[in-house]
């Protein structure tokens, strides 16, 4: 690690310094050099003080001296002669500013960076206080003369800050462009940090309401603060709210067999205690014989992880999204991130450590910075890292990696990693109960993803129950009651068999078509974003699939993929379908979504901006390309193809034309383009307003009620405080429905929902009563919605629908419509 010495003309103020540099840096070595040897005030600096603190500060990594002004800088090189050769090359005169240079050098150095990039970061300390000072501005500066760089202060809206989540974003969009990106924390002072670098990102402790200052510096310096821009006027894409209330402390043990702690994941589970345990794996201590062989097993070791975290990413999409699958993401990160691999690396091969004594000492090193945050939530990301550095540590030692059970019951463990959950035997594993933990973690989020039952923060007791102990936990209560009487016992088996009835008569029925009470065929089928999401929709009795995202096949990665890569990718996809419709939405990015390889001009509200279909027509060569691997595709399998953002007809038509061009390529290469049915989705109030004219032209409608609901109410979706606006069962948007649905009917189109609305069992009623032929759901959703469609008399439903739209508020709908559908969504819950 890098020392630091402070060069001052005081004493006092080089302590100051001293201590303002150690709050931000931890254990980096801080030496002083301040004053001369006389009482204070006696001021000046002195040549072999400063040699002295170089000495005690090198720990073989470098020194990096600071200095005030005047005689401190004479003192300083003066000092410098006087050092050994050896030890002279490893030191480094800094002319950063005393105070903001040291903090800054101070955090570069504890994460484990060069000489170099300490001193860089301690000379560009003063960006911070200029971009507060100087201007509130958040479009990018201008780069000063000679440097080539650019800053941007950004706000951070989201509501536990920069999260793994958002922080992964952030390294990933900061990884796409040909450019150095550093970020500082301008409302605390913390920083700079890399911005490729998501522990360095992360132990900034941003919150929601903080300002981070992102300075770029490179040839796409510009692209990369525009694309950073945009992306925290999305909120670092965080795509469903997590939970921000202050978590409760859990009340003391109550005198009926009770522990209390606090709510994970909702539900309730019976079953015998079983305690999770796994040995943390033994690391050797022999030093490195051969260090070349020793990092070459690490990377083997790390490189397996990745796979087995990939593994993890793909399963947890197909059984809870691929929301809850993004937390993988970051782990994927901290795999490559340079804050870990390269104190390793030193370790290695400058202190001979084996590998696993060097990843371990690394991880740990940065679990301390994460746990020494005010942020409860980023805090428990530290035990998120060390449970990855155990897999990898595992791996080099032969021991065992993930905990596990090997009876049916109620898990018992101290916390639990995100993997370890995911790694559960969902058929053993009836509930999770952790005595420490929080309601923010991973694990406890995973959990509600999966439907496992869960509560966190129990306390030590629950790690003394005995294996086996008879247990009830609630979920719902943050409650687990040990050896309970018969009569509670009784209680829960009555609420568990009632739950688990309407789910097995839900998905037992799931593979036959829905139609409703009086023989009206409404086709449920699914939203997918991955080939894994296709697996659970078929499983689930999805009928085909209503809307593919194309757009994972363009994330997280650095250029486009190619007509053959976009044609298997498909292909696949329509394959497991066996049979089974496939409808391919064309790429949906833009300025709210920018893919990092896709340079495009920052705009001032990207959601009326460049996306979508009007990116589609705006570089057409994405367009062709995407629609020649679908016509390639459509040659053997029933697919269909869904322009998004439709706005005008006019807009339509030219995609339209562009498809014809795709076909002709296709054909003109030797190869056969199969037919498709076109249609749009309707999520502009436009398309829908003008739904009459656009019936001659496609052939079906799919509404996505999120954006149609945004922008019929001028309520963005992301925002919490316009949230209570957002209800897709406003009679405004459902007055767009009933307009889409009549004009479709006139002229013998169909009209499906793939928004978050389908899903929805208590909407499926007022849906079908406005002449909705297909719903598009989650996979997991599928059983319910087909059960809650069989529970619907149409002319019932046509009459509730007409109801609904004489009422003026989404209130007043869910008030009609709780009475009428609460049996069908009991009798549907999954």
């Amino acid at each position: 690690m890098v020392g630091l010495v402070i060069v001052s003309h005081s004493a006092t103020l080089a302590a100051g310094v001293a201590e303002l540099a150690r709050g931000m840096g931890g254990e980096v070595p801080i030496e002083l050099a301040g004053g001369i040897d006389a009482p204070e005030p006696a001021l000046g600096t002195d040549a072999v003080r400063v040699t002295e603190a170089i000495e005690r500060a090198d720990r073989g990594d470098g020194v990096l001296v600071l200095m005030d002004l005047g005689s401190a800088v004479l003192s300083a090189e003066m000092a410098l002669d006087l050092l050994p050769e050896e030890s002279r090359s490893r030191v480094l005169l800094c002319e950063a500013p005393l105070a903001e240079g040291a903090v800054a050098a101070a955090v570069t150095a504890k994460l484990g960076a060069s000489l170099e990039d300490v001193a860089a970061e301690a000379r560009g300390a003063l960006q911070a206080k200029v971009a507060h000072l100087g201007s509130d501005a958040v479009a990018p500066s201008a780069p000063a003369p000679g440097t080539g760089g650019a800053t941007v202060t950004l706000s951070v809206r989201n509501p536990l800050g920069l999260h793994a989540r958002p922080a992964a974003r952030f390294v990933q969009t900061a990884g796409g462009f040909d450019a150095d990106v550093s970020v500082t924390n301008v409302t605390t002072g913390r920083g700079p940090a890399s911005g490729r670098s998501l522990n360095a990102l992360a132990t900034l402790g941003v919150r929601q309401g903080h300002e981070v200052l992102v300075a770029a510096h490179g040839s796409q310096a510009a692209e990369a603060l525009a694309a950073l821009a945009a992306l925290a006027e999305r909120d670092f894409d965080e795509q469903e709210p997590v939970a921000a209330t202050p978590v409760p402390v859990a009340p003391p043990r109550s005198d009926e067999g009770s522990l209390t702690g606090l709510p994970g994941a909702p539900g309730t589970a019976l079953g015998a205690a079983r305690h999770l345990r796994s040995a943390a794996p033994e690391i050797p201590t022999e030093p490195a014989s051969d260090p070349e062989a020793e990092w070459e097993a690490l990377a083997r070791a790390i490189e397996q992880v990745r796979a087995e975290t990939l593994a993890t990413r793909d399963s947890v999409a197909a059984r809870a999204g691929e929301y809850s699958a993004a937390i993988f993401d970051a782990h994927l990160l901290f795999l490559e991130d340079e804050a870990l691999l390269e104190p390793a690396r030193r370790a290695v091969f400058d202190e001979r450590q084996n590998a696993a004594q060097a990843w371990q000492a690394a991880t740990e090193a940065v679990a301390d910075d994460y746990r020494r945050l005010d942020d409860e939530y980023l805090r428990a990301r530290a035990e998120d890292l060390t449970g990855l550095a155990r897999q990898v540590v595992a791996r080099l030692v032969g021991g065992q990696s993930a905990p596990a059970v090997a009876e049916p019951g109620v898990v018992i463990a101290p916390d639990l990693t995100p993997a370890d959950t995911a790694a559960l035997d969902r058929d053993l594993v009836r509930g999770i109960a952790t005595a420490y933990g929080s309601a923010t973690s991973h694990s406890a989020i995973l959990a509600r993803s999966l439907g496992i039952p869960a509560v966190v923060g129990v306390g030590e007791e629950l790690l003394e129950v005995p294996e086996g102990t008879p247990l009830v936990l609630d979920g719902d209560a943050g409650a687990v009651y040990v050896d309970p009487a018969e009569e509670l016992v009784r209680s829960y088996e009555r609420r568990r068999e009632q739950a688990e009835a309407a789910a097995r008569q839900a998905l037992a029925s799931a593979r036959l078509p829905a139609r409703t009470r009086d023989g009206r065929p409404i086709e449920v089928v699914a939203n997918v974003g991955s080939p894994a999401d296709v697996d659970t929709a078929v499983a689930n009795g999805a009928e085909g699939v209503g809307l593919l995202r194309t757009e994972f096949l363009f994330l997280d990665r650095n250029s486009l993929p190619s007509e053959e890569e976009q044609f298997a990718a498909y292909g696949d996809m329509a394959e497991r379908l066996q049979g089974r419709p496939l409808i391919l939405r064309t790429l949906d990015v833009g300025a709210d979504k920018p893919l990092p390889y896709l340079t495009q001009r920052p705009e001032a509200n990207p959601f009326l901006g460049v996306r979508g279909i009007r990116l589609g027509l705006e570089r057409p060569e994405l367009l062709e390309t995407q629609l020649r691997a679908a016509l390639r595709v459509a040659c053997e399998h029933p697919l269909k193809v869904m322009f998004p953002m439709v706005a005008t007809l006019a807009e339509y038509l030219e995609a339209v034309a562009v498809l014809a061009r795709a076909r002709e390529q296709v054909e003109q290469a030797g190869q056969t383009a199969g037919e498709v049915e076109v249609g749009i989705m309707v999520e502009i109030p436009s398309a829908a307003l003008a739904a009459e004219a656009f019936s001659p032209e496609v052939d079906f409608f799919s509404i996505g009620t999120n954006d149609l609901t945004q922008y019929t109410l001028a309520a963005e979706r992301g925002n919490e405080r316009v949230a209570g606006l957002a209800d897709a069962l406003h009679p405004s948007v459902l007055r767009l429905v009933q307009a889409v649905g009549e004009a479709a009917h006139r002229h013998g189109k169909w009209l499906g929902v793939c928004g978050e609305l389908a899903s929805d069992p208590s909407a499926v009623p007022v849906l079908v009563g406005l002449g909705v032929t297909e719903l598009s759901v989650n996979p997991p959703a599928v059983p319910a919605i087909k059960e809650a469609v069989r529970q619907v008399d149409y002319g019932a439903a046509a009459a509730l629908a007409d109801e609904a739209l004489r009422l003026t508020s989404a209130e007043d709908v869910r008030a009609l419509l709780a009475p009428k559908v609460a049996p069908i969504v009991e009798h549907a819950a999954p």
